[in-house]
């Protein structure tokens, strides 16, 4: 065997091959941030996919909550996280909308992660106290043109989908309202249930306030109306043509193996036929929302193109 021939055997010896990379892996726990606080449903649900996933995989999934900067905390996590698959993020909407609303980017998606599995989606709705004088959305935006800026709502965080959509909603009513950010839904359902804030644009963190009668569904902000509260008109419906579906998934950072990335999507996407995972989507009225690695990567381009017309469209731009 001459020299060069031996140098080559040795390169390959020392490359392991893709398949004994994904072979080997997961070999320890894997770290999961989510983007917002940890009790409120997004948590919950992560939790649900992570205990889920972990059973295929062999190793736990450790859920790290990373309220803040409206949702985008958790995912500038990823920057500095090896591409081992080890460290992965909830990847909500507002990592394709912020990064336009800022004056330094702290992010820019496309470079940044591995788009690994989208799984589901919120549903968004606004709820006020079961004692509130509105019975309606009719009648809630007949007080906010009366009561200019009296009417205080909370939200997500500056940025989120429940603001802007709230924001837009405003503009078109032709209402202006006192917006209160939250880092999470958990926080903000125990603002407007102390009575703190007067209204909650949210994901479905009301759903279990509205079951108990605590709260009132004014409105929600999907294409049709929910399964769960198929009496709830949509804003779309009641004439303020306003729709929002936003569905989020799960990333890494960017460079991770491709044999690594199936891994860990075959994983996820076995937990969306978990009972125990399905059943925690429909308590809080979440719908299955699929897209596997190359799917979820070009729907990354188009979103990133359409947050930046919405943020243009808004006057958002580089407002933070």
């Amino acid at each position: 065997m001459d020299r060069r021939t031996v140098l080559l055997a040795s390169a390959a010896a020392a490359l392991p091959t893709a398949s004994l990379r994904a072979q080997s892996f997961p070999s320890r726990p894997i770290t999961l941030y989510c983007a917002f606080p940890a009790g409120g449903p997004t948590d919950q649900v992560l939790r649900a996919f992570a205990e889920s996933a972990s059973k295929t995989l062999g190793q736990p999934i450790v859920v790290d909550s990373k309220p803040g900067a409206g949702g985008t905390l958790a995912p500038v996590a990823l920057k500095n996280a090896k591409p081992d698959g080890y460290t992965l993020s909830q990847l909500p909407l507002g990592v394709f909308r912020i990064p336009h609303m800022q004056k330094t980017p702290q992010l820019e998606p496309l470079r940044d992660f591995t788009f690994i599995i989208n799984m589901t989606g919120y549903t968004f709705g606004l709820a006020v106290p079961a004692g509130a004088p509105w019975k309606s959305l009719k009648e809630f935006v007949e007080d906010a043109k009366k009561n200019p800026n009296k009417i205080d709502y909370g939200s997500t965080g500056t940025g989120t989908t429940p603001h802007l959509v709230m924001e837009e909603f405003a503009a078109k009513a032709g209402i202006k309202l006192t917006h209160v950010p939250f880092k999470g839904s958990a926080d903000m359902m125990t603002a407007i249930l102390g009575g703190h804030i007067q209204a909650a644009s949210d994901s479905t963190g009301w759903a279990p306030h509205v079951e108990a009668g605590k709260l009132r569904l004014l409105a929600t902000y999907g294409s049709k109306r929910t399964k769960k509260w198929p009496e709830v008109p949509t804003l779309a419906e009641l004439g303020y043509d306003t729709v929002s579906d936003s569905p989020f998934g799960i990333g890494g950072p960017a460079g991770m193996d491709p044999s690594v990335v199936k891994t860990l999507h075959d994983a996820f996407r076995k937990t969306l036929e978990d009972p125990k995972v399905t059943a925690i989507l429909d308590r809080f009225d979440q719908s299955v929302i699929y897209m596997g690695p190359e799917e979820y990567t070009k729907y990354a381009r188009q979103m990133v193109d359409a947050e930046r017309v919405t943020i243009d469209r808004l006057g958002l731009r580089g407002t933070m």
